[in-house]
């Protein structure tokens, strides 16, 4: 197997996610600037994460992407094969060519099994036992109360006619 860029940035953005998600769903626009990754190619990256169900995504004003399942339930494995194209490692290669082709599927079985192996929320947990520091983003700030602009009232005439009398009086 090998993992790709693309397979990394996933990972590395997962991480990042599932440390802020407790505020609320995370913009990919935050992820970008804090990983370093074009918004596109998260937008990419998360919506084949969300189709195999690792994310879900929540639209409009405070909108972003959340974890699907709990983190201790995804599993590095899950995450780059959502991302990872699922293409055999001897495609193209003529049979006599491909000695090794079972050593590479050994290879192959030992790293997913390894990367099964390791959560989303103990990556988390590195990160945190790292001095990782979390911003909370900041809640929105309440409605400012309503002011009750009070009318002043002046006897004034509402007419022509109240307006002529006001000079009788």
């Amino acid at each position: 197997m090998h993992i790709s860029t693309k397979g990394r940035f996933a990972v590395n953005a997962l991480v990042d996610l599932a440390l802020r998600e407790a505020a609320g769903p995370v913009a990919l626009v935050s992820i970008g600037q804090r990983q370093g990754i074009s918004l596109s190619y998260l937008e990419q990256l998360f919506g084949r994460l969300r189709r195999v169900g690792v994310v879900e995504s929540t639209r409009g004003p405070g909108g972003g992407y959340t974890l699907a399942r709990d983190a201790a339930s995804i599993t590095v494995a899950d995450i780059v094969s959502a991302v990872e194209a699922s293409v055999d490692e001897s495609a193209g290669v003529a049979p006599s060519q491909d000695l090794a082709r079972g050593l590479w599927q050994q290879l192959n079985a030992v790293m997913l099994t390894h990367m099964a192996g390791i959560s989303l929320s103990s990556l988390v947990q590195e990160q945190l036992d790292r001095g990782v520091k979390v911003e909370v983003r900041p809640t929105r700030r309440p409605p400012a109360p309503l002011r009750v602009v009070q009318t002043v009232r002046r006897p004034v005439p509402n007419s022509v006619f109240a307006f002529g009398r006001s000079f009788a009086a």
